[in-house]
């Protein structure tokens, strides 16, 4: 078995664990972030330790190509969250106009 089986390579932005809807990006935050690798395994109850390790051992052979990765995720959340919250100050705006207009109570 390749380390590499251990992986969908959905899109060049999505990477999931074979058999799970777990991306990659979980597991590494979380390894990144000091936990270990049992604490995982046991934090996502569909990973088995094996692919636990499988994912911190491909991360450590590939770390410039999965840290761009990471980073492309982040700001693809951080722009998905700045929408949400303009949306929803929009939404809040509309509804305000509406109450002064008497139109909402």
């Amino acid at each position: 078995m390749q380390l590499e089986d251990y992986f969908d390579f959905v899109t060049e932005d999505e990477v999931l664990v074979n058999g799970t809807r777990i991306g990659i990006e979980v597991i590494l935050s979380e390894y990144l972030a000091g936990i270990l690798p049992e604490e995982i395994a046991l934090n996502y109850p569909p990973l088995s330790l094996e692919q636990v390790h499988a994912t911190i051992t491909y991360y450590l052979g590939h770390r410039i190509e999965l840290d761009r990765y990471l980073g492309r995720r982040e700001a693809r959340g951080a722009s998905a969250l700045k929408r949400q919250r303009d949306s929803k100050s929009e939404l809040m705006e509309r509804l305000s106009q509406a109450r002064r207009a008497g139109t909402v109570v």
